[in-house]
């Protein structure tokens, strides 16, 4: 039985928490209109173009916690929300889109001054200030549109512009990706309530792409970290959508309190309640950046089930929907089992017989059998076609080894992924 319900709202949902974003002229479509409006010492933010800053504070310093990239090569805002977060404690977050701040020689310089510029808008720390970039990597960060903007958010910070925050956060993504539900603690009702970035680049490997959650629960700085890293490990971290890790992702968030329930310090039943609501959360996200993925038409879900172990399962579900051969015959329509049995082959994972394995695809427009005991299977083409015509299609998996389950989120292979990463910069 589900304890939580998702309603309307995003990262100023929970108690405490406003947030906004403009366009401040980060992006390089606005560089041209950033210069001139600097010549003639004018605000940068441009009222027309793209938003591309986006500020979330709270009313009161929260416990808060982050995990990031694996890759070696990481932004250096990854380096100074790191040292931020040293003591639990945030109190905002600036994010920028359109540059990632990532291998430039003065990105550590860069990014400390992102958290100052926002901090002496909101008259706080800048030890308490998160902060994040997304976009090109490898060119300078500009801070003057930075300081501009910031300036611009302090001034129209709002219970309803936690949409704008997230559309602000947006790179080749074509839709917001914000998120809100409700739990129950104790007597208390707890809000949880997010944004997300993510579109390409995405093989996430510690909790998402650029992700930013608040809450109003009484948590402490330890458990809200794991909870993080318990819930980001069945959702975030199965998505992908091109097999690359992103330099920057990031995945932060900041409890307020307000909600007023028992504090959360250890791992008792209230964290329980707290996390299920969290997996949940970031499991329909992971759809939506999976859904999302840059030249997408597709969103495919992989359920293993008769794995060996969790981790055999997540490895099987991973492979599957990474394999670009897969994401092709999708894209195509094509119900070609060899490649799903390829991927599960390379896939490092523990499987004690392929002669076991079972393949179906599944969408809206019914469910196929096409691989049995390891074997492919003599089906009906037409019927195969049209289920895999499907905007979302599942590929169910059956491993014949143990009880272990698990689920992958990944998309379609087009034509339109090379084109977007072929200009992607110009």
């Amino acid at each position: 039985m589900n304890n939580y319900t998702f309603i309307q709202g995003g990262v100023t949902a929970p108690q405490g928490f406003t947030a906004n974003g403009v366009c401040a002229g980060v992006k390089a479509a606005t560089s041209a209109a950033i210069a001139k409006a600097a010549k003639a010492n004018e605000s940068a933010v441009i009222p027309n173009g793209k938003r591309d800053l986006a500020l979330i504070a709270c009313d009161k310093p929260c416990t808060a916690a982050a995990i990031f990239t694996k890759n070696l090569v990481k932004s250096d805002t990854i380096y100074v929300t790191r040292k931020h977060l040293a003591n639990g404690v945030a109190q905002a977050v600036v994010v920028n889109s359109g540059n990632a701040n990532a291998c430039n020689p003065d990105g550590y310089e860069k990014a400390e001054a992102m958290a100052r510029l926002a901090a002496d808008a909101l008259g706080i720390d800048e030890n308490d200030v998160i902060v994040a970039s997304t976009g090109v990597i490898g060119q300078p960060l500009p801070l003057a549109p930075i300081e501009s903007g910031v300036n611009a958010l302090r001034d129209i910070l709002s219970k309803e512009g936690g949409t704008n925050a997230a559309e602000a956060i947006m790179t080749t993504d074509t839709v917001k990706k914000e998120w809100a539900l409700q739990t129950v603690i104790g007597d208390k009702t707890v809000t949880i309530g997010g944004i997300a970035k993510g579109s390409g680049m995405i093989h996430i490997n510690m909790g998402t792409t650029l992700s930013f959650v608040t809450t109003d629960a009484a948590i402490s700085a330890d458990m809200l970290r794991a909870a993080l890293v318990e819930a980001a490990d069945v959702s975030y971290n199965m998505v992908s959508v091109d097999g690359d890790t992103s330099t920057n992702d990031t995945l932060a968030i900041l409890a307020s309190g307000y909600a007023g329930n028992e504090a959360i310090t250890e791992k008792n039943g209230d964290y329980k309640i707290f996390t299920k609501a969290l997996t949940a959360a970031f499991k329909a996200v992971a759809k939506k950046l999976a859904a999302d993925g840059e030249g997408a038409t597709k969103l495919l879900i992989c359920k293993v089930s008769g794995a060996k172990n969790e981790q055999a399962a997540k490895t099987v579900a991973k492979s599957v929907i990474c394999s670009s051969l897969v994401k092709a015959a999708m894209f195509g329509a094509d119900a070609n089992c060899g490649r799903v049995l390829c991927a599960i082959g390379y896939s490092g994972a523990e499987v004690d017989d392929v002669k076991q394995i079972d393949v179906a695809y599944q969408s809206a427009s019914g469910e196929i059998l096409v691989c049995q005991d390891g074997c492919g299977l003599a089906f009906d083409e037409a019927k195969a076609e049209q289920i895999l015509l499907e905007k979302e299609i599942t590929i169910l998996i059956t491993m014949g080894d143990g009880e272990a389950t698990a689920e992958a989120y990944g998309c379609d292979l087009t034509y339109d992924y090379v084109k977007i990463n072929g200009d992607y910069r110009t």
